[in-house]
């Protein structure tokens, strides 16, 4: 670990005097993590892929403030969550669509995945039950139990206060058992 941190560093420092293809080396070492955290957020790939970009143009331009107080890729990650949230609201103000519809909404495939004791596939149907929770419950929860944030800073990207945070998370917990087990099973 601490061999991959240093060639990390080596690579930062590379990108700080504008190495092209230390930049390339940077990106490729973390597209795909953070990829995954912007769609889990925004829930489209195309958005994701936007988001990551700017997040990453955005890194690489600030890469001089970066201090090390942690890893460059938990770093980064605030980065893509921050710009992920930011969209994700700028969207939604745009579309005012609420998302009592999608809610209703019970798919075919629930069924199949019920179906099998797969913990692949029981992980898979919590992701996709996650999607039809309220927004704010689905964005705590993907910080929280996915991308493993504390309530502290869950509460300071989300710009609620703790009390607040940790309800939410409880509640989203709690609307989530209850999605998982409406749907039937064998």
């Amino acid at each position: 670990m601490s061999q991959h941190n240093e060639h990390t560093d080596v690579l930062l420092q590379a990108c700080l005097k504008g190495d092209q293809r230390a930049q390339m080396k940077i990106y490729d070492q973390y597209y795909h993590a953070m990829y995954n955290t912007a769609v889990r957020i925004v829930k489209d790939s195309a958005e994701a892929e936007d988001i990551m970009q700017e997040s990453f143009l955005s890194a690489f331009t600030k890469l001089d403030t970066f201090k090390g107080e942690v890893t460059f890729g938990a770093w980064l990650k605030r980065i893509v969550i921050n710009n992920s949230i930011y969209h994700y609201r700028k969207q939604q103000k745009l579309q005012e669509v609420g998302l009592e519809s999608v809610l209703n909404k019970v798919e075919d495939k629930d069924e199949a995945v019920a179906d099998s004791g797969s913990t692949e596939q029981m992980a898979q149907k919590v992701l996709e039950t996650m999607k039809q929770l309220k927004d704010s419950y689905r964005i705590s929860l993907t910080l929280h139990l996915i991308e493993g944030y504390d309530y502290k800073e869950i509460s300071e990207i989300m710009d609620m206060s703790y009390g607040n945070c940790r309800t939410t998370i409880s509640r989203a917990k709690d609307s989530l058992r209850k999605k998982l087990s409406i749907t039937p099973s064998v």
